[in-house]
């Protein structure tokens, strides 16, 4: 190889074989495996390649799933490409590296993913991008709070995609009622900007697992 040319392998961090055979200096089993990149989700390291990437990889980066999420719904919404998540470990790994300046080729390999896996991935990775969040907010529970906080989040152009009202988070019902409201935005400084709108027309709310 080109001395010049620095090679960087790619593994899930959930099944990063090789990664721990070149520390130990030869082929290794791993005890298990656990990542959504199935293409590469394998246990041992193939015996004919092991001593030729030995003798010309710089490194081996690993990239944890969420990372592959992130960049299966950057490649499909910005450049119209459908990659499996093993194809996409190469993209994933430039948020590792410094790629400004330099020539860097990320091979993109591979599109099988079935309809169902692509639909939970891409609902995943907007989630993570703070595209979709949920909030949780106690109302008093009196008429014309629901409509007020509609009213606050529509301002904002947030959109409200899913609402949870449940009048038995307290034993004291007029109290307080829970609102759990799923909304989609432009990302994370629109979130916190309903957030924001939310807490200065004096409610707290508080971001919570979203379940779509």
């Amino acid at each position: 190889l080109n001395p010049k040319i620095k090679v960087i392998g790619v593994e899930p961090a959930g099944a990063n074989c090789m990664q721990e055979s070149l520390k130990e200096g030869h082929v290794l089993t791993l005890p298990q495996v656990n990542t959504i990149a199935d293409g590469t989700a394998v246990k041992t390291p193939g015996e004919t390649i092991f001593p030729y990437l030995q003798e010309n990889l710089d490194d081996i980066i690993t990239i944890e799933d969420d990372e592959l999420i992130v960049a299966f719904l950057d490649i499909l919404e910005n450049h119209k490409m459908l990659v499996e998540n093993s194809g996409l470990l190469t993209v994933a790994a430039l948020k590792h590296l410094k790629p400004e300046g330099k020539k860097v080729v990320s091979i993109l390999s591979g599109g099988n993913m079935d309809v169902i896996t692509m639909s939970s991935v891409v609902q995943q990775g907007l989630i993570l991008r703070d595209r979709i969040f949920t909030v949780s907010v106690l109302l008093p529970d009196k008429p014309g709070e629901l409509c007020k906080v509609s009213g606050i989040i529509a301002a904002q152009q947030g959109n409200v995609i899913k609402l949870e009202h449940n009048q038995f988070v307290t034993t004291n019902r007029s109290a307080a009622v829970e609102l759990r409201i799923t909304l989609e935005c432009f990302g994370t400084d629109h979130k916190k900007q309903i957030i924001k709108a939310l807490e200065k027309e004096g409610y707290k709310p508080k971001v919570v697992r979203t379940s779509l």
